[in-house]
């Protein structure tokens, strides 16, 4: 995991900056000060650009912007988002942000309420109506929900600019792939038990969308009541609602790193807006909504709040961190669910730590781990935190290395006591020897040296 975190806090009375380093955090705000945050975005293509969505009750809805971690912030002398006045209306709120492409780094999306989408071809500072979801037909069908009529998400296609899929409530979830000149419902099998036809084409209140890069046919949804997996790029749903205690709940959420991975928070009822018997529990699931596990450790027992629709979130280090914040003001982290563990790439999982050794005394900081399978981790936090030691790992051997009647695990682990490059590591290796050793020099350099006693 990396050791640096920023997690953004939207509240009513401003916004809040947590920032994360080597497992300590540090929270400074408000910022903008009394300012109704709705909407918050990082945009990491090029250098860190934070946007945010606020309400002011004196001057309006704004986007403003900081390019220095929010030491600064900008906001242009005239509403960078508002709707041209041939439409007659006027914008109450930004509710989402969402940054283009990567290979757009200019175009920034923003949803608005009432239910229409915004373009920034300028990272955030200027925005553009899309007429083509504005003037669709069915917009003055669309229904306000119990917190406003609004597209509170969109998701850009990461490789084709041309596509975009936002959801909004009251109306459902619509998708362009012509660059938002035209735009198709996209609802079928989503239920809307409060209509006489309770599979309208259009019309769901649907709470939330989420989608994995690494699966961009596949989407998740959270409804108003009613949990949805997609698997052919939104055209159609199934529910996935087995195994929660409530389908009802605004956030859900994908793992940054593993596809399969989907997090939400399952309220009681639209009527009863806590979790189940005011139980504080973070539901996930490890194969895209087929089963779900609820997760409770350093969770309240009597939680008589709810977690809103963007209040839910996860890092993009790796391990990931998952985060939500309340509705009556908490902010709960897990940044350190696996502080050891394989990087995604890998596609390995840990199975045991065999060895925890304190580097050498005038690094204090340094802290060698030795995992099975094989591998060496290296910590520069005491422990807190562990790296991938990739010099052992990509070690051409490795292929070869067998398990011990124990285990494959690098069991042994003797950093020099004055040299920080130099670290000699055992391992159980099976296949008639007792052990191999590797030596490794700035943590990239491996070379094989003779056998040491294993067991």
């Amino acid at each position: 995991m990396s050791n640096r975190v920023l997690l953004l806090i939207g509240t009513r009375k401003g916004l809040w900056l947590a920032h994360r380093h080597r497992g300590d955090w540090e929270v400074t705000g408000p910022h903008l000060p009394m300012a109704e945050i709705y909407a918050v975005a990082a945009d990491t293509r090029g250098a860190p650009r934070l946007l945010v969505g606020a309400s002011s009750t004196h001057f309006g809805p704004s986007v403003v912007t900081s390019d220095d971690l929010g030491a600064t912030w900008q906001e242009p002398e005239v509403a960078p988002i508002a709707f041209p006045a041939d439409t007659g209306v006027a914008l109450e709120r930004v509710w989402q942000l969402a940054p283009g492409p990567a290979d757009h780094p200019e175009v920034v999306h923003a949803g608005g309420e009432p239910s229409a989408l915004f373009r920034s071809e300028d990272r955030g500072r200027t925005f553009q109506l899309v007429r083509g979801l504005w003037d669709h037909p069915h917009r003055e069908r669309w229904e306000p929900g119990f917190g406003g009529q609004a597209v509170h998400t969109v998701l850009a296609h990461p490789h084709d600019p041309d596509r975009v899929v936002v959801a909004m409530s009251a109306g459902g979830v619509y998708r362009t792939e012509d660059g938002g000149d035209s735009w198709q419902a996209s609802n079928r099998g989503i239920r809307a038990y409060f209509l006489p036809d309770e599979y309208p084409e259009f019309g769901q209140c649907v709470h939330k969308i989420a989608r994995h890069p690494a699966e961009l046919e596949r989407f998740f949804l959270q409804n108003h009541h009613g949990v949805y997996r997609s698997d052919d790029g939104a055209a159609s749903w199934r529910s996935i609602a087995d195994g929660l205690p409530s389908d009802f709940g605004f956030p859900i959420v994908t793992h940054p790193h593993r596809p399969d991975v989907v997090f939400g928070f399952p309220l009681t009822a639209d009527a009863t807006r806590y979790p189940p018997g005011g139980r504080c529990r973070v539901y996930r699931s490890e194969d895209a909504g087929e089963t779900w596990t609820g997760l409770s450790e350093g969770l309240p027992d009597r939680f008589w709040s709810a977690v809103m629709r963007d209040a839910l979130c996860t890092d993009d280090a790796d391990p990931a961190g998952v985060y939500f914040g309340s509705r009556s003001g908490e902010v709960y982290a897990e940044p350190e669910v696996a502080p050891i563990a394989f990087p995604a790439d890998t596609g390995v999982a840990l199975e045991r730590v065999w060895q925890l050794a304190p580097g050498p005394a005038d690094h204090p900081e340094v802290v060698h781990a030795g995992g099975e399978p094989s591998a060496l981790f290296r910590s520069e936090d005491r422990g807190r935190t562990f790296q991938l030691v990739r010099g052992l790992w990509d070690h051409p051997h490795r292929e070869r290395w067998e398990p011990g009647f124990g285990g494959q695990a690098v069991h042994t682990v003797l950093a020099h006591p004055h040299d920080p490059d130099r670290v000699v590591v055992a391992m159980s290796a099976g296949g008639g020897l007792d052990g191999a050793g590797s030596e490794v020099r700035d943590g990239t350099e491996v070379r094989v040296i003779p056998s040491v006693a294993g067991g």
